[in-house]
């Protein structure tokens, strides 16, 4: 059995069945006799909550630094602003002004500062909830509405403290900085898509961002009909990206996803496509 994997489940756009994916998986891994982790970074909207009903034991804020100018110590020279990339602090003037929904909290500013005159100050951005379900220890990551800034509340919900041997992320939709953040570094990743034109059109854009990161990766059709499915065969054979998983295009997966139902309990048949998926991930992951 594979020690310290690290699987993260993404799309090139939302609603294609990542979180049933990943919810459904991390239950398959716990029956494999994996100490099994699921992370929920999808912090703008997370709802493997709905399907894993985890009882959540710990909550905590998660903050950034961001600067604080003394003005009575600025001497206007501005190199805060030279070293800022986002824009977050600027002189106008003789005037230094920060804006903090724009600071990444790199602490730069503060770092090249020659008069000591910037010093940090934390701002919320979000809160992380821990605990467990059904034998998977789950994490989760809630964005303050009105927050920007998700990154860095992705990265906190990675390094949330877990002693597991298989950790599945469940990663925002999409190809932005949001998603980067929570597929940096991990082992593998498994790409969900719908066998549309629309879908493979954005999965063309995933498997664009991991060639770009060195993360080795496949595919799994969700939805899989065969009306659209030999599309999604040419297209991967084209992209040379293996196609490890089709979950069928079935009323009752929908139902039970209505109902927060996990289909890998509900749905005869679900639960072996789930355990031959892991079985081909450890598999491709450890070579």
């Amino acid at each position: 059995m594979a020690l310290n994997l690290t699987v993260a489940v993404a799309s090139g756009k939302g609603g294609t069945g990542k979180t049933t994916v990943s919810a459904n998986l991390a239950c398959a891994a716990v029956e494999a006799g994996y100490r099994a982790a699921y992370l929920d970074c999808d912090v703008e909207e997370p709802n493997g909550h709905l399907f894993l009903k985890p009882c959540l034991s710990h909550r905590y804020p998660v903050s950034v630094p961001i600067p604080e100018v003394n003005g009575k110590k600025c001497i206007k020279c501005g190199a805060c602003q030279e070293v800022c990339q986002y824009s977050a602090i600027v002189k106008i003037s003789k005037t230094v002004l920060t804006f903090d929904n724009m600071c990444h909290g790199c602490g730069g500013c503060s770092l090249v500062c020659p008069a000591g005159a910037i010093t940090e100050k934390e701002r919320p951005i979000g809160i992380i909830e821990k605990g467990s379900a059904g034998g998977v220890s789950f994490i989760h990551g809630r964005l303050n509405i009105g927050e920007a800034m998700s990154p860095p509340l992705i990265k906190a919900v990675r390094e949330a403290d877990q002693h597991v041997n298989l950790t599945i992320i469940d990663a925002p939709p999409g190809t932005s900085c949001p998603v980067i953040a929570a597929i940096r570094g991990v082992d593998y990743v498994l790409l969900v898509t719908e066998p549309t034109p629309f879908g493979l059109n954005d999965l063309g854009l995933a498997l664009d961002m991991l060639h770009e990161l060195g993360i080795p990766g496949a595919v799994v059709i969700n939805r899989a009909n065969l009306e659209y499915n030999q599309l999604a065969y040419d297209f991967c054979r084209e992209r040379r990206v293996r196609i490890l998983a089709e979950i069928p295009d079935a009323r009752r997966v929908a139902e039970a996803y209505s109902v927060g139902d996990l289909a890998y309990y509900a749905i005869p048949g679900y639960r072996e496509i789930m355990k031959q998926l892991l079985t081909s991930v450890q598999r491709e992951a450890i070579g």
